[in-house]
């Protein structure tokens, strides 16, 4: 039996190919591949030849059986996309929870991803954020997605081709409002690599009469968060002992409630001494 490996690929520069992703394809038995035609150029770039057969949506369960059956076999598969980091909103995913299921090893070899490499450059917060990936081609199912995580305060990140662009926009704009800062992505390390900072109204209008072109990540801030009731200063001082009923210090839990309710510390620690 041998390993499963996960391989990143340059999801448009191909200067972004790391030498270990390289060694890990020329040394397996066979490449599983989304769409073996766009694969084959990237193997045919760096000089690697090795047999590859096609894994993809439509027959990721057939072929899912006979890529188990060889690795169990003893050959050693690499998994890849045509660009980025497989198995991530990606068949391949299927293919790696088959493995596991059979105790085959699976190993990842890093690579570029675009939803990550727009929001480490979209300028908008990064510290928690949720990947949409693509939204349903159907209108009213793209429409009910975005109402559900419309009070998200999470940075969303969505997959968009540039012809469907406008019309999510328009629907992005009908859930969130068209003042919601959005940071259009297009063609990530590629010749025409573009990063717009905007609002969802603004790049309406910027493409009312402007053709997308291109690939999109689209980066959208997250909701406002709420402001929730302000505590009064006796459920303040019942949070204090109930945060040292599981085993905080009396004093590190009057500060650490002081710091979220503006109570002062001292008179917080006092009452709830009183009430314990």
């Amino acid at each position: 039996m041998s390993v499963l490996y996960i391989v990143g690929t340059p999801i448009g520069n191909l200067g972004d190919m790391s030498p270990r992703a390289l060694e890990v394809l020329e040394q397996v038995d066979f490449i599983a591949a989304e769409d073996t035609r766009v694969s084959v150029k990237l193997l045919n770039h760096f000089g690697i030849k090795k047999p590859m057969v096609s894994y993809y949506q439509h027959n990721l369960r057939e072929r899912g059986e006979q890529i188990l059956r060889r690795i169990q076999g003893g050959e050693s598969c690499a998994i890849v996309t045509d660009a980025g980091m497989p198995c991530v909103s990606d068949p391949g995913e299927e293919l790696v929870a088959l493995c596991h299921g059979a105790g085959i090893p699976v190993r990842v070899v890093p690579g570029p991803t675009a939803a990550l490499s727009a929001l480490a450059a979209s300028g908008l917060p990064t510290g928690r954020f949720a990947f949409e990936g693509f939204l349903s081609v159907k209108p009213a199912s793209r429409r009910e997605r975005l109402e559900e995580v419309k009070e998200d305060p999470r940075t969303l990140i969505f997959y968009e081709a540039p012809h469907k662009l406008r019309a999510t926009l328009a629907d992005m704009a009908a859930a969130f409002g068209g003042e919601r800062r959005v940071t259009l992505c297009r063609e990530i390390t590629k010749i025409y690599e573009e990063y717009i900072r905007t609002t969802l109204a603004q790049a309406i209008e910027m493409y009312r009469e402007k053709e997308p072109k291109g690939e999109f990540v689209l980066i959208l801030e997250g909701a406002p968060p709420k402001e929730g009731p302000a505590l009064s200063f006796q459920e303040a001082v019942a949070l204090v002992v109930q945060t040292s009923a599981c085993g905080v210090s009396l004093s590190d839990a009057a500060k650490s409630v002081a710091a979220d309710s503006g109570y002062k510390k001292g008179e917080l620690y006092k009452a709830a001494l009183e009430k314990r």
